[in-house]
């Protein structure tokens, strides 16, 4: 005669047609079928050492579950809970750590700019928080919380009294409006500014392509070459981009630049050209206003706030050439001479011209983001970036909509006479 469990297993009607539909279910996890297969096996009349074999398991095992669902039912077929071991800080201590991680070392004394997952850990066992922690544990709790504190992000509040005044006349040109009045078709909007000391870097060693799980390698010595400064004129509103080249920056090479676009059409027989620079040291102030109307009396200069040269759309495709152009610096022939770099340059600006603008609107919302989520000003995240923004995003349908209409227009076939 077999043994007999000392756990006899009988079931109700309703347990036995749990049972099978979770050993039939074909979602359910497979430990949750073979432990329903088990208890219906020994509520059969089978013995642990038979179960064992026809599940391909332990006896140990049978006789577990056996157990558990005799002392439990069909709770006790689900997993215990695993507490693991003790946790050896508070909530609270856990608090104040990562309160610590939101503080400037300075303010407790350390003479660092940033903390580190291991100085952070040593001060909080000298602050008394804790008596002992390792850096990872430290860096765990961090992650949780997206706490970094060794990165650093920089931002610039404006200054200028008439902040809101200059801005919403850059705005309104962006938008073709100037002092409440649209402008014509013969008025031009032009964004300008320079990109000073790009250095010629010539590698000692050519640079390789990427290939397969390889990067694209750059040599790391390099002969240090002449620098050159950069002139842009971008046409807003028709996505053309002149620029030249100089040696330096200055009074007499932005004048020169004025001069290459202003003799060309269609801005030489244009009724009005604006012009919308930042306060650099070659267009700064009322003085620049006056040698522009001097020279070009259909010229007008247009400042940017103090320190809100982001408003000027022009840095938007210096951005893409460094990227695209510059990055990584290296030059076959030094010096960077102005054919070569004006070639790469001119494929930038006829993919702007054939594109349009893409993603400064995008831009300009993130900084609105930015601003109400740091706790800023309400009127200056709504007021600047937001109207930059959806200004940016309505010029950029306007663009779109008006190619368009100038395609269909070339496209159409040209009367003939009867």
């Amino acid at each position: 005669m077999p043994p007999t469990s000392p756990y006899p297993i009988v079931l109700d009607s309703e347990e036995h047609a749990a049972l099978v539909a979770l050993a039939r279910r074909p979602t359910s996890a497979h430990r949750l079928v073979v432990r329903a297969r088990i208890v219906l096996a020994a509520a059969g009349g089978a013995t642990n050492t038979a179960i064992a074999a026809r599940q391909a398991v332990h006896v140990g095992t049978v006789r577990k579950w056996r157990r558990r669902f005799w002392a439990l039912r069909l709770r006790g077929l689900a997993d215990a809970d695993r507490p693991g071991r003790p946790s050896k800080f508070t909530p609270v201590q856990q608090a104040q750590v990562k309160a610590l991680a939101c503080e400037l070392p300075a303010d407790h004394g350390v003479p660092l700019s940033r903390w580190s997952a291991d100085e952070l850990a040593d001060e909080a066992v000298t602050a008394g928080i804790v008596a002992d922690i390792s850096a990872s544990t430290f860096a765990r709790w961090l992650a949780a919380d997206a706490i970094k504190p060794w990165r650093y992000r920089s931002w610039i509040f404006p200054r200028d009294p008439d902040f809101a005044a200059k801005a919403g006349a850059v705005l309104d040109l962006y938008a073709r409006t100037w002092q409440n009045r649209q402008l014509s078709d013969d008025e031009f909007v032009i964004s300008a500014d320079e990109k000073t000391s790009i250095q010629a870097r010539c590698r000692c060693h050519p640079t390789l392509p990427p290939g397969w799980s390889r990067l694209m390698r750059v040599e790391h010595e390099y002969d240090r070459g002449e620098a050159l400064a950069y002139l842009a004129a971008l046409d807003v509103h028709r996505r053309k981009v002149y620029g030249r080249c100089e040696p330096t920056t200055g009074l007499a090479p932005f004048a020169r630049l004025v001069e290459q676009v202003m003799t060309r059409e269609p801005y030489a027989s244009a009724r009005r050209v604006f012009w919308i620079v930042d306060n650099g040291s070659s267009h700064r102030g009322q003085a620049s206003a006056d040698r522009m109307a001097a020279a070009w009396p259909t010229a007008a200069i247009v400042h940017t706030p103090l320190h809100a040269s982001w408003l000027n759309q022009v840095e938007i495709y210096f951005s893409v050439v460094q990227r695209k152009v510059v990055t990584p610096n290296d030059t076959v022939t030094p010096p960077p001479e102005t054919p070569d770099f004006l070639r790469q340059t001119q494929v930038i600006s006829d993919a702007i011209h054939q594109r349009g603008p893409r993603g400064g609107g995008v831009a300009a919302y993130g900084d609105m983001a930015n601003v109400l989520a740091h706790h800023g000003s309400a009127a200056t995240a709504l007021g600047v970036h937001g109207l930059t923004a959806t200004l940016m995003a309505v010029n950029g349908l306007l663009m779109m909509h008006e190619t368009r209409a100038a395609g269909a227009v070339a496209a159409a076939p040209t009367p003939q006479p009867v």
